[in-house]
This record gives C-alpha cells, structure tokens and sequence, in this order.
C-alpha cells in the first residue's frame, strides 16, 4: 500500500538538555525513562488513494532509560477532523503495520494503549511550538538560539537516527502538562522541524 506524508513536526520528553536518546537510541535517558510526546501536522499526504492533507497525528510513549531494550507502551491520537478511512490508515501508518519510519520502531513496542480521536491544535509562531491535545496534553517548545548567534538561527542536529529525520531543530519546553494514556510527565526539552517527509 503506497503512501505519502508531509508537513511539520515537533516533540518534547522528558530528558533533561539535550536528550542523549537523541543522540543515539542505545544511550541511556537522563531518568530511569524516556516519556515523549511526538506530534505531526501533515500539511499535504495520501495513504493507498486516500487524501490526509490537513490531518494531525500525536504519539506518546513509555520506554526505558535504554530505548533499544524494546518494550515501550505506546498510544496515539488522530485527529478529531479525520473520517473514519483517514483514522483506520493513520492507525495502520503510525502503528508501523504499512512501512517506513514508524515500521523500524515497532518491534521496540511491548503495548500498544490504544489510538483515539482528539481535537489537537498545532502552532508554529516563529522559534516557538505550541500542541493542545484535547485535555490530555498541552506543551510549548522553543527553538534554541546560541548565545553569540546573529543570525537567529537554531542549533540543528545533524546525522541523528529518529523517525522523522536526521537533522532536527533542537528546542527546550517552556510549559508542559502531558497526561494520556496513563503516562504522565513533564517535557523539559524537545526538537521540530518546519519540513517532514515520508513515504513507503
């Protein structure tokens, strides 16, 4: 089943600055845990002839302090704006069951806690990123800005391993109230990219 999704991402977890997971997955989180919450706006994407232009996907998860022992607890939210087809293929996309990224991770997953619908707000203004998710879950990150830099640009990480890409914008969470799916935490730091693409 072919498919296609672009758009933006962001995401904050609980690690302190900066997360060595995203360095590399087989390093310890900065806690006994990782919990992070991963949210999608697809701005433009097509999964086997469906249209999912305009839909948005947040994924939360539980792992270990080593991500690479498996064993996350995984939930996710779709769009309370998706019809019934666009939810069963976003499930079916972000459950790693039709390939590409998310496919890598799923034999990390020990529990998956189900998908539901939620209203789920996404804003980019400028170096911040704000998520609402129903009344689960409600952050904003900043991009961060070297002291020194002129230019207003935002460190990057290049060459990391993540399911989005392998160069993302590095952020640190300036408010956080995340509870779903039995999983509580509060981010501290988190990473966005304006640009995402995936395909399979």
């Amino acid at each position: 089943m072919p498919w296609n999704l672009r758009g933006s991402y962001v995401e904050t977890c609980s690690c302190e600055l900066m997360c060595p997971c995203n360095l590399t997955l087989d390093h310890g989180a900065t806690y006994d845990f990782c919990r992070v919450t991963l949210v999608f706006n697809i701005r433009e994407g097509e999964i086997d002839g469906t249209d999912i232009s305009g839909r948005k996907v947040a994924a939360i998860a539980d792992t270990p302090k080593v991500m690479t022992e498996g064993n996350w607890r995984l939930g996710v939210f779709i769009d309370d704006q998706a019809t019934d087809e666009q939810f069963g293929k976003l499930v079916q996309v972000f459950g790693g069951q039709l390939g590409g990224p998310m496919a890598a991770l799923a034999p990390l997953v020990g529990e998956m806690l189900g998908a539901e619908r939620a209203a789920i707000e996404v804003r980019d203004d400028g170096l911040r990123h704000s998520v609402r998710v129903g009344d689960a879950i409600d952050f904003e990150v900043e991009d961060i800005v070297p002291f020194g830099v002129q230019t207003g640009r935002p460190v990057r990480f290049d060459g990391m391993f993540h399911p989005v890409g392998s160069n993302l914008t590095m952020a640190e969470a300036r408010r956080s109230r995340i509870n779903a799916f039995g999983i509580q935490y509060e981010g501290k730091t988190g990473l966005s990219t304006a640009e995402f693409s995936w395909a399979a």
